[in-house]
C-alpha cells in the first residue's frame, strides 16, 4: 500500500510483470472516492508508464488498460447488486 485516506483516497504500487525485470518502475495505481450530488463517483488512474522503457511502457498500458476495464465493470456489477 503506498497511501490511504479513509472513505477517500488507496493507492498502491504495481509491478507491470516483475517476471520480465524485477527492478522495472512500479506504476501507481490510485482509487479516489468524490461526492457527488447523486451518489459517489470512483475514480481510478494508473500513472508512471512513461517511466517504463522502450515499448515496454506502452504494451503494459495496454494490458492494464484492459485489466482495469474489466474490474470497474466488476465494481459497478457488485454496487449494483447492493443498491
Amino acid at each position: 500500500m503506498q497511501k490511504m485516506e479513509p472513505e477517500r483516497l488507496f493507492s498502491f504500487t504495481w509491478k507491470v510483470d516483475p517476471k520480465i525485470d524485477s527492478n522495472e518502475t512500479s506504476t501507481l495505481v490510485e482509487f479516489r472516492l468524490e461526492k457527488t450530488a447523486s451518489g459517489t463517483l470512483l475514480l481510478l488512474t494508473e500513472s508512471g508508464f512513461d517511466k517504463i522503457s522502450g515499448d515496454r511502457g506502452l504494451e503494459a498500458f495496454r494490458q492494464n488498460d484492459g485489466g482495469w476495464t474489466e474490474q470497474m465493470k466488476n465494481i459497478e456489477s457488485y454496487v449494483a447488486q447492493r443498491s
